[in-house]
């Protein structure tokens, strides 16, 4: 299957403690560029969505945006800091010894001095909220496949309309070929039988300077490596898959093949089906920057 490189996903993961929303966007670029927004809580799961995400892209600039919500109340504990506690009243301890005062520090004193109790955030069960995380991400790129699928097979009709029309411009150029020769042989022997009059014309030299003409205007090779580069790019488009990279190689060789086509035709008609050729190359090349 054809793919584009540009489509859009989004998926949101939801249970009664929590939403994880997950967005991608992505654009035509020569290699995979991803770019993930998420929260800093999610960043130790950043190498875990690249390796998701490459499962579903090969090639594109995608944009990830990950929101994160919370519907749960605060998770908060008290954590009792043990060692401090016990560093404090060795303090106290000496201070009572040093200055000879009575040491009438109770729990409630001790409970105040800096960092002995400490209100910290619960720690969350990082294995379920990747659960929940790699859910949101999947989903949200088979959404986008799916997109970028459907775009790929609108692109792979109109890619193959092209071609068609492209093989039918080839097949009026190769049988004009042998006509342009009758027609330059006809024009030779006027005006050698004008110039000469009554004089008999030299066969042999009129053949002499056909074949030398046909030689020149001889454009078979390139229209039968032309006819094979359609061919290819057809059978590339009907066996899919990551095969944009190779049909722009295919382009620009079927480009290369109409511009000899056309730096070599003195026919009006044929150039004129060359610079069709030509006009017809570069929208099949534009459209197959759009391909994965």
């Amino acid at each position: 299957m054809i793919r584009s490189m540009t489509g859009f996903g989004r998926f949101e993961a939801v249970t009664p403690d929590y939403k994880i929303t997950a967005e991608m966007k992505a654009v035509n670029h020569r290699y995979l560029d991803l770019s993930i927004k998420m929260p800093k809580k999610f960043n130790y799961f950043e190498a875990g969505i690249r390796t998701l995400l490459k499962k579903y892209i090969q090639r594109g600039k995608v944009d990830v945006f990950i929101s994160y919500e919370d519907y749960t109340e605060e998770k908060l504990c008290l954590k009792y800091n043990r060692t401090l506690a016990s560093e404090y009243m060795d303090c106290f301890a000496e201070m009572q010894r040093q200055f000879g005062i009575e040491n009438d520090v109770k729990v409630s004193d001790l409970a105040r001095m800096p960092e002995v109790l400490s209100m910290e955030q619960a720690p969350e069960d990082e294995e379920q909220m990747w659960k929940l995380l790699s859910e949101a991400v999947e989903k949200a790129a088979e959404k986008l496949a799916e997109a970028r699928s459907q775009e790929g097979e609108r692109l792979k009709a109109d890619l193959l309309g092209k071609l068609d029309y492209m093989e039918g411009l080839v097949d009026f150029i190769e049988g004009r070929s042998p006509i342009l020769l009758q027609e330059y042989r006809a024009k030779l022997e006027d005006k050698v039988k004008e110039l000469l009059e009554n004089s008999l014309i030299d066969e042999g030299r009129i053949a002499a300077e056909v074949i030398l003409y046909a030689d020149k205007i001889c454009v078979d090779e390139e229209l039968v490596r032309l006819r094979s580069h359609i061919h290819a790019t057809r059978a590339e488009l009907e066996h899919g898959g990551g095969v944009g990279r190779k049909l722009d190689f295919i382009a620009q060789e079927m480009n290369r093949e109409a511009n000899t086509i056309l730096s070599k035709s003195g026919d009006l008609e044929v150039s004129d089906r060359a610079i069709g050729l030509k006009t017809e190359i570069e929208k099949v090349r534009e459209q197959i920057q759009n391909i994965e």
